[in-house]
């Protein structure tokens, strides 16, 4: 029965052996699509003007779209809009204004930057630190604690 079950293990290593050298071998060849053939080139088109595909024909701008299309300078007052307007200008405009809205929150982050670096420079000049602030903190608590323990060792003495 040994000599059985050893012979199958060794087919069975023998075979994942073929299996590991002949999926190699796949992987190493250039190409194995199939040549095609050239096929006979088709007729062009009709020399007409070409049909856009699908185009939505109108779009109702919301009171925010119309602000938007104000914004973004599409338009000059709120009446010259029509009433139906295309979904590519909405979505320029609303692109125009994210373009506007990035360049305001990067002035606003720079403009932050330099304040704080002001008033940096402010504290130092006074001597002023963060790890000084949390020592006089830590102190300050310290003290607390201290007086707490005093006024419950007061009452306990007072209760005897």
């Amino acid at each position: 029965m040994n000599f059985v079950r050893s012979r199958v293990t060794i087919g069975n290593l023998m075979g994942q052996w073929r299996r590991q050298i002949t999926h190699a071998q796949s992987r190493r060849n250039m190409c194995s699509k199939p040549q095609e053939t050239k096929a006979e080139p088709k007729p062009a088109a009709p020399a007409h003007a070409p049909r856009v595909g699908f185009k939505i024909p109108g779009y109702r701008p919301s009171e925010m779209d119309k602000k938007i299309l104000l914004w973004s300078g599409r338009f000059k007052t709120a009446d010259q809009i029509p009433e139906l307007v295309s979904f590519e200008m909405i979505d320029a405009a609303r692109n125009k204004m994210r373009v506007k809205a990035c360049y305001v929150m990067m002035a606003a982050t720079i403009g932050a930057c330099l304040v704080m670096a002001f008033l940096g420079k402010q504290a130092a000049g006074r001597h002023e630190s963060l790890t000084g602030q949390n020592m006089e903190k830590k102190v300050r608590w310290t003290e607390e604690l201290q007086k707490e323990r005093e006024a419950a060792a007061a009452m306990s003495a007072k209760a005897q």
